[in-house]
Formats: C-alpha cells, sequence, structure tokens
C-alpha cells in the first residue's frame, strides 16, 4: 500500500508541474511602428519649415524604443545640433511628453534625478509622435533661436504625416 500512496503522490506532483509549465494563452505582441519614409517626412519637414523661417536645424526621429530612424543635419547647422536634436527626441520618447515639459520639471525641481539619465535632455524642441495613446516615437529638432521654435518646425512634420498615424 504504501509503494502505491507513494506513485499517486509522484504523479499528482508531476501533473502540477506540467500544469504550471504550459504558458497560459501566450499571446505576441501587435503594434505600430514608424517606417522609414515617415520619419523621413517627418524630418525633412521639420528641417524646410525651420529653413523658411531662416533657421538652419539637424532634425532627428526615434522610434519606439529610442532608437534612430532617421537622423538629418541641415546646412550649414552647427556640430551640436545633430546630437541635440536626438537627445530631444529621446527625451520625449523616454517621458511620452514634449521634450520642454521636462525642462519645466527641472524648473520647478533643479534636483530633479531624471536628467542625469543616458541621453535625456530637458530641452524644448521635441514631440512625442502617438497613434492613439500609444507612443511609437518621437521626433526633435536643434538649431532654431529657442526650443519653442524647434518645436513648431517639427510639429509641422507630425502634422505633414498625421493622415498616417493613425
Amino acid at each position: 500500500m504504501r509503494e502505491d500512496e507513494m506513485r499517486v503522490h509522484y504523479l499528482c506532483a508531476a501533473a502540477l508541474l506540467a500544469a504550471l509549465a504550459t504558458p497560459a494563452n501566450a499571446e505576441l505582441l501587435a503594434h505600430k511602428d514608424l517606417s522609414m519614409e515617415t520619419a523621413l517626412t517627418i524630418a525633412t519637414t521639420a528641417i524646410e519649415t525651420c529653413k523658411a523661417q531662416g533657421y538652419r536645424v539637424s532634425a532627428t526621429v526615434v522610434g519606439r524604443a529610442g532608437e534612430i530612424i532617421v537622423q538629418l543635419r541641415g546646412d550649414g547647422t552647427g556640430p551640436h545640433t545633430v546630437e541635440n536634436s536626438f537627445r530631444k527626441a529621446y527625451t520625449a520618447r523616454t517621458f511620452r511628453a514634449p521634450s520642454g515639459d521636462l525642462a519645466q520639471r527641472v524648473k520647478d525641481n533643479p534636483t530633479l534625478g531624471l536628467i542625469h539619465l543616458t541621453n535625456v535632455i530637458a530641452n524644448q524642441g521635441a514631440l512625442p509622435i502617438k497613434v492613439g495613446d500609444d507612443v511609437i516615437g518621437a521626433a526633435g529638432a536643434s538649431g532654431a533661436p529657442g526650443g519653442e521654435k524647434d518645436e513648431a518646425c517639427v510639429k509641422a512634420g507630425l502634422d505633414k504625416v498625421a493622415d498616417q498615424l493613425k
């Protein structure tokens, strides 16, 4: 009898382990990502918009993971504008909000630790790219005299592709 009881215990334990090892309705994630063509349109439009206003800027578009999809250096821009446009875009993507929002948070709380994260910068000039409430990337510009001007050029780029972001 004792041997039979042990077998039953082992079988129950094995069945329990097998049940726990089976994934419960594992699903693949479905999401939209920016295409290179859409990112290029955003960046080009941002640069052209600023150029028409007399500003020389660079523009960067990042994807949902903060990776660079398109990065363009405008003619005659300063050497810092490429990196700065990336950092602004990365910040907007990371915090799912305009990069200027972090600048305001730092003004309100100068000891805010978020500013020390790699590639994060507290400068206005980038906007998140959304499909509904899903942030699929961000675009940033740098080189105009003031982040609000960079941001306005980025907004022109986003407006140009608004029909694709649905």
